[in-house]
């Protein structure tokens, strides 16, 4: 493993997260569950969820990454974790796979939004439920960020319905961060 993948992983491991068993209030998962973990990275998500589902198929434009998180899924015995790498903005999946889909501090990183959240409306199933955490755009803000409104407003462009916005208490590296959880319309 070469040393900018190392650095890379220490980074995602150390980072100060949204607790991964905090999204459970937000998001109810059934045993026959698909689930797409969209920006999977290290797999906080993907190993959090996966006991509680089906499938997670851990979605990443990073391949290393997601070669690293198979060696830990392989060490912990975890076996319902699937890895794809691939652009965001045309996922190699197939249309209606999945009851759920979690992007956690993802989307702020891809342009045009419109796109990927038109590929999350494609790959969900009928009635299928989206959960998006994002840091929240402030004055404060020191890279690329999408306001909880702006975000709110592109979901529903892309066919979903917001269920609810929630902003909780929770900060990561003292910025504000949003949960939004969003049903694919017919």
């Amino acid at each position: 493993m070469n040393s900018k993948l190392q650095r890379k992983i220490k980074n995602l491991e150390n980072i100060e997260r949204f607790p991964a068993e905090e999204l459970f209030e937000f998001i109810q998962l059934d045993k026959e569950d698909e689930l797409l973990d969209l920006g999977a990275g290290t797999g906080y998500i993907s190993f959090s969820f996966a006991k509680y589902v089906k499938k997670v198929v851990a979605f990443d434009y990073d391949y290393d990454i997601l070669q690293y998180l198979e060696l830990k899924a392989k060490e912990k015995g975890v076996t319902n974790i699937e890895t794809i790498a691939a652009n965001f903005k045309e996922m190699p999946l197939t249309n209606e796979r999945f009851e759920k889909a979690v992007a956690s501090i993802s989307l702020h990183e891809v342009q045009p939004l419109s796109m990927v959240l038109s590929e999350i409306h494609r790959v969900l199933k009928d009635k299928g439920i989206f959960l998006c955490v994002e840091l929240e755009k402030s004055e404060l803000s020191t890279g690329p960020r999408v306001s909880s409104k702006e975000m709110e407003e592109n979901i529903v462009k892309a066919g979903f319905s917001v269920i609810d916005t929630v902003h909780p208490a929770t900060q990561l590296a003292n910025q504000p961060v949003y949960i939004i959880i969003a049903q694919k319309n017919k």
